[in-house]
């Protein structure tokens, strides 16, 4: 079952990409495609939680991890956002030959960008100690 959503899933981003990649980018199109992504990742979201809830009610054990991830998160979004909001005037070019400088887009952005590094770094870590300590073994 799980299969066939996944499927259903990919099938309609494949569709939704399609029609912005052959309409040239239009408008409608990439509209679509950003409606898309937010469902898929409000889903997402709505399934890590769904899954992370019933992993700590079937055993009650891991609460403990569970609410040191979610401080850890809240750590290093909320260090993201104070490194981002320390940053006043930032002013971006964008392709039409303007500038991004909406204050709310700019900290969104940045706080983006940089819990994206912290998890690239932290995700090459983990693999790194992994694999030292297979071979360690």
């Amino acid at each position: 079952m799980l299969n066939i959503l996944l499927g259903l899933l990919f099938a309609i981003t494949a569709i939704l990409v399609g029609w912005a990649v052959i309409s040239g980018g239009a408008d409608v199109a990439i509209s679509w495609n950003l409606i898309w992504g937010y469902a898929l990742l409000v889903g997402a979201v709505v399934c890590v939680l769904w899954a992370a809830l019933k992993g700590m009610l079937a055993n009650p054990a891991s609460v403990k991890k569970t609410l040191l991830a979610v401080v850890l998160v809240v750590v290093i979004v909320g260090a993201a956002l104070g490194v981002a909001l320390s940053h006043d005037g930032l002013v971006i070019p964008n392709s039409a030959g303007g500038v991004f400088d909406d204050p709310f887009e700019l900290v969104i952005s940045e706080v983006g960008i940089l819990v994206t590094y912290v998890v690239a770094a932290a995700t090459l870590l983990a693999t790194l100690y992994a694999e030292v300590r297979n071979l360690l073994k």
